[in-house]
């Protein structure tokens, strides 16, 4: 790097943290969180609130800062939030739920927080993800700070049990996943995701790989339990049934259909013809391969999503086979996936009538925009962390190359739009605060690996996945073993 691009880099790090800095959130004069943009130009809507899913990425770097007083009060507080007793109606939050966003309320001088369970959010879906991620941030504290007496409080002990009840309860499902609503994730808006997705079965993971290790067993050993007999069927059933490469095409390809008992090899009943076969026979590389979208009755979303594909990679629940093939089609397809401005959030896209019946004409979410094949920021500390793990470092830094200019003249917007992301999103906020964070915690994470560990686990024993997918097979129930 030339002297002069060095001084600029150092000049925009500058301006990204202080720019962090300005997005704070504060609450009877202490840090909470962070707020979702500080975008003076438009009107605020619900970006003056604090996602959790959003602040994870801020978070997490202020873990790495050792301002871990802010973490500590964002968690303390969304805990205060989560409701500990069964709703009275259907249209109050269940119990155990963490709130998708909260603000701040100053009411005759008197401040207090005002939770979003998802009543305000548009279309009015509740979030799955907020109570994984808020787990999963919960672990990365304790790993920080290697002070786990914040965990093993009893308030603590509660709402990490109540978040797992809620995950683990019977439903009408005999599947070791999460059966979701479209909108429950990061992908928020109608897109096609109901059932199974992707995004949700890896945080899921990565939750019960949290709970596992912050639970005390005195007391919460059903739990405990529950979680180590969960573990590997999930595991299993992802690494088996998700996973796409040309291999494993081939033998989808020529799956028979209306399968019946015991011996059905099809065991989802995929239709060959409603797959794009000779789109992804030119697109997987011979080595590459991912984690479909979604898996279910007659339902294999072959879309690539990054979050659900990256996360795997750092959460270990993706093989080392699989997790080199992932970053191998990233490589392969640079210009598919991260472009001119890293990283698709899916691809490709939804188009033509696709697009209308899918999203229901979303004016949002037309093709290559928003979350319809729109490029996301954020996903690059991921993208970081995956490269990190797979000791594939290259390219993250050459996705932060590709970044590093424009973020900064473009005034860090939420998204971008195009094929390959050379247009600010037609309606993204500048300033958004996940995309000046995902920004520097890619650039910590390379810096230094170390950090990992914050966000990533040990592997489970493969003779546990193994024995996971014979009883699968064996068309043992998954839920009741």
């Amino acid at each position: 790097m030339q002297v002069e691009d060095l001084v600029t880099n150092n000049k925009i790090e500058t301006e990204a943290w202080e720019a962090l800095d300005k997005s704070i959130l504060y609450y009877r004069g202490v840090p909470v969180g962070t707020l979702a943009a500080v975008d003076s130009t438009v009107e605020s809507l619900n970006y003056d609130q604090c996602f959790i899913r959003d602040f994870v990425s801020s978070a997490l770097l202020f873990l790495i800062q050792g301002r871990t007083d802010i973490v500590r009060n964002f968690l303390e507080e969304t805990l205060k939030l989560q409701p500990k007793e069964k709703a009275l109606d259907a249209y109050k939050p269940g119990r155990g739920l963490i709130p998708a966003s909260f603000k701040v309320i100053s009411e005759n001088g008197e401040e207090f927080l005002e939770a979003d369970f998802g009543e305000h959010a548009i279309a009015r879906v509740t979030p799955v993800d907020s109570c994984l991620w808020w787990l999963i941030l919960l672990r990365a504290y304790v790993v920080a700070t290697k002070d786990i007496s914040l965990a093993h409080q009893p308030e603590f002990q509660n709402g990490i049990r109540l978040i797992m009840e809620l995950c683990l309860a019977n439903r009408f499902d005999m599947y070791p996943t999460l059966l979701v609503p479209d909108g429950a994730c990061m992908i928020d808006r109608r897109m096609g995701i109901y059932g199974h997705p992707l995004e949700i079965q890896v945080l899921f993971y990565a939750a019960m790989r949290a709970a596992g290790e912050l639970l005390i067993c005195q007391g919460n050993q059903d739990i405990v339990t529950a979680i180590d007999k969960r573990l590997p069927l999930l595991c299993g059933h992802i690494r088996q049934h998700y996973w796409i490469d040309i291999n494993r095409l081939n033998a989808i390809y020529r799956f028979k259909g209306e399968e019946y008992g015991v011996k059905a090899v099809n065991l989802f009943n995929i239709y060959a013809d409603s797959l794009p076969y000779y789109e992804l026979d030119k697109w997987l590389p011979r080595k590459g391969g991912f984690l479909a979208g979604n898996v279910g009755p007659s339902q294999l979303d072959t879309r690539f999503f990054s979050l659900g594909n990256l996360m795997a990679i750092i959460s270990d629940l993706a093989t080392e086979e699989q997790s080199q093939a992932i970053m191998t089609l990233i490589e392969k397809r640079w210009d598919d996936l991260v472009g001119d401005m890293p990283m698709k959030i899916c691809f490709p896209a939804l188009e033509n009538q696709d697009y209308k019946i899918v999203t229901g004409c979303d004016p949002k979410n037309i093709p290559w925009s928003y979350h319809n094949g729109g490029s996301w920021p954020v996903l690059m500390w991921m993208l970081a962390a995956a490269a990190v793990k797979t000791k594939r470092l290259n390219l993250a830094e050459k996705a932060i190359e590709v970044a590093l200019f424009r973020l900064s003249g473009d005034e860090w917007p939420e998204y971008y739009d195009g094929k390959k992301g050379r247009l600010i999103g037609k309606q993204a906020r500048k300033y958004q605060t996940w995309t000046i964070a995902g920004f520097l915690l890619a650039k910590e994470l390379l810096k230094n690996p170390q950090h990992l560990p914050l966000v990533s686990f040990d592997k489970l024993p493969s003779e546990l996945v193994s024995r996971a997918c014979q009883l699968e097979f064996n068309s043992i129930d998954p839920v009741a073993s």
